[in-house]
């Protein structure tokens, strides 16, 4: 068996293939994709707050900001569904599998807000496959990974994924009252100002 990464192929490049290999000659491959969470913001604020509580000036540069960060989970469910999206295709026309590797809460997060549904306990013949795992502490005090579930789908499934469960139909009084909420002097253009 060998592990070998970053290949591409059309829609981008896939993480790692495991393949199983007879002196040099290929016999079999699976594709693996490994997703983790992007952060949207900056956890520089986060460090100021803390040095500042435990009442240290040490580091610090500036007053500290009260600006956030966090998961930017929707941002990273997006990305790697349409990636998926290409890629699975590839592997479907050639009749092999790729596997999206993930956390359970990611999962559950995707659950939540894209249709997962048609998704089935994982079938040998779909060409994508989705395993999730979770981290678990030990008695010991260690933390492992441990295979929660595996679904699998095809191309037509991948595309179905992508749908969010909210609506798309909005009343236009809905957007407009929304926007009159948000305008007001500092929000009124002034080309003259930009120049």
């Amino acid at each position: 068996m060998h592990i070998v990464s970053e290949i591409s192929i059309p829609g981008g490049s896939v993480d790692y293939f495991l393949v199983s290999a007879k002196g040099n000659r290929v016999r079999d491959f699976v594709g693996i994709e490994l997703q983790t969470l992007d952060t949207t913001g900056t956890v520089w604020p986060e460090r100021q707050r803390f040095l500042k509580e435990q009442g240290t000036t040490y580091g610090q540069t500036g007053p500290a900001s009260d600006k956030g960060y966090g998961m930017n989970w929707k941002m990273t469910a997006k990305t790697i569904l349409m990636q998926l999206h290409h890629k699975v295709q590839t592997f479907e026309s050639v009749n092999k599998h790729l596997v999206l590797v993930i956390q359970d809460s990611f999962l559950d997060y995707m659950r939540r807000e894209f249709t997962f549904d048609h998704l089935s306990n994982a079938l040998v013949g779909d060409p994508m496959h989705i395993h999730t795992y979770s981290l678990v502490q030990a008695q010991s005090g260690s933390f492992h990974l441990e295979l929660m579930a595996r679904y699998s789908t095809d191309t037509n499934g991948i595309a179905l994924l992508l749908g969010l469960k909210a609506s798309p139909n909005i009343d236009l009084d809905v957007i407009v009252k929304v926007l009159e909420s948000k305008i007001s002097d500092a929000t009124l253009f002034n080309p003259m100002s930009t120049l």
